[in-house]
C-alpha cells in the first residue's frame, strides 16, 4: 500500500497515510472525507499493531475524537506501537443515527455472524478480521457508547489473563458476554487479545479522553501484563438479552402502550436489584423476551407480570438498559447479569 487511500473492495478503503482532514473531521463529515469504511494502517516502533475500531455504530462518536487525540498528541513524531484503526460505518454517523434501516448493525457481521453471511458487510468484516490476523496484532479494542447512564466497563468474551489485564487497564468493571455471534469482540476471542470498550454516553470530551489514555497507555506497553488490574475488577456474566416483543407496543412517556417504561429506567444500570423491583406497567402476559447464551428465552424466569406491574422476579444486575425507542427496536431493551466472584 503507497499513496493516499485506494480502493482494495468494493465496500472497504485502505489508507497507509492519514487522509487529509481525518484529524479534524466529525463524525458527520467522515462520509464524504473517506467514501465509505476505511482501515487504516500506521506504522510504528514496535511492527505487532494495536487494532481499533471506531464508529461501528454511526452515533457513538467516542471512538473518533479518542483516535484524533492520540495522532494529534504523536503528531511529528513515530508511534510507539503500529497502529491499525478501521473508521466503520460513516454512512450512519453523516445521519447521527445507530445504522441506517436498510443496514445490518456493524457489530453484527463479525466472522461467526449467524444472521449476515455473505453481506457485502460481513464480506469487509471478514477482509478486516484476516488482515488483522495475519500483522499479529497486540490486541483489539472496540471503542462505543450507551444511550444510557453506565459507569465505564468493558466487554470480554473470554477469561483469559491477558484480556483480563487489558479490561483492567481501561476501567474496574467488565462483562463476560458470549451471547451475540458477530461482534468484533466475539471473532477474536481465542485468537489476540480482545474487549469493547464500553466509554459511557456519546459528545463528551471527558468521556474521549479516557478512551484516548486507554489506547495511548495500550500503545506504549510492550506486553499485556497478566495481572495487570485485574484484581481490583469488578466481573459480571452476562444472563441474557432482553428485547421487547415485536408485537407489543412501548413507550417511555407515560402514552398508551401495550408495555409503558419508566423514562429513567437506565438509572438500575449496573445496580444489584431485589426481587420485586418494578419496571413498568403492562398489559400483556409477557412482553419481553430474554434470550440466554443457548439461544433460550428465559424471559418468565427473571420477569413476572402481576397486577398490570412488570417487575423483576429475581436478583439480577442491568446493564445497558435504554429509554430510546429507537436503540429498543434496533439492538435491545438491555442486558441482565450476576456477578462473579475471582477465579
Amino acid at each position: 500500500m503507497n499513496g493516499p487511500c485506494e480502493r482494495a473492495a468494493p465496500v472497504l478503503n485502505r489508507c497507509d497515510t492519514l487522509p487529509p482532514g481525518f484529524l479534524e473531521a466529525r463524525p458527520h463529515e467522515l462520509a464524504d472525507l473517506l467514501g465509505g469504511p476505511t482501515l487504516i494502517e500506521l506504522p510504528g516502533e514496535c511492527e505487532a499493531p494495536l487494532f481499533v475500531s471506531i464508529l461501528m455504530h454511526g452515533n457513538e462518536d467516542v471512538g473518533l475524537g479518542a483516535i484524533q487525540r492520540v495522532l494529534k498528541a504523536w503528531r511529528g513524531r513515530s508511534l510507539p506501537r503500529a497502529l491499525m484503526v478501521l473508521v466503520g460505518n460513516v454512512a450512519a454517523a453523516a445521519e447521527g443515527v445507530r445504522r441506517q434501516e436498510f443496514q445490518p448493525d456493524y457489530n453484527r457481521v463479525w466472522p461467526g455472524t449467524l444472521d449476515h453471511i455473505g453481506t457485502a458487510e460481513a464480506q469487509m468484516m471478514a477482509e478486516v478480521h484476516e488482515r488483522v490476523i495475519a500483522r499479529g496484532a497486540c490486541a483489539a479494542i472496540d471503542l462505543h457508547n450507551n444511550t444510557g447512564r453506565n459507569p465505564f466497563y468493558s466487554v470480554i468474551c473470554e477469561r483469559s489473563p491477558e484480556v483480563l489485564a487489558l479490561a483492567g487497564r481501561f476501567a474496574g468493571r467488565a462483562v463476560l458476554f458470549r451471547g451475540v455471534p458477530g461482534t468484533q469482540t466475539a471473532s477474536f476471542a481465542g485468537r489476540i487479545p480482545a474487549m469493547t470498550a464500553e466509554c459511557g454516553k456519546p459528545a463528551a470530551s471527558a468521556h474521549e479522553e479516557w478512551a484516548a489514555q486507554f489506547v495511548t497507555g495500550v500503545l506504549e506497553s510492550r506486553t499485556l501484563s497478566p495481572g495487570e488490574g485485574e484484581d481490583d475488577l469488578e466481573l459480571y456474566r452476562t444472563l441474557g438479552v432482553v428485547r421487547v416483543r415485536e408485537d407489543v407496543s412501548l413507550s417511555f412517556d407515560g402514552e398508551a402502550a401495550d408495555l409503558i417504561l419508566a423514562h429513567d429506567i437506565d438509572r438500575l444500570n449496573f445496580v444489584a436489584t431485589r426481587p420485586g423491583q418494578m419496571l413498568g406497567r403492562a398489559n400483556h402476559a409477557m412482553p419481553l423476551t430474554m434470550t440466554d447464551g443457548a439461544g433460550r428465552d428465559v424471559a418468565g424466569e427473571f420477569f413476572v407480570v402481576e397486577g398490570g406491574d412488570l417487575r423483576l422476579s429475581r436478583p439480577v444486575t442491568p446493564a445497558m438498559l435504554t429509554g430510546d425507542p429507537r436503540i429498543v427496536r434496533q439492538d435491545c431493551l438491555g442486558y441482565l447479569m450476576e456477578r462473579l466472584e475471582p477465579a
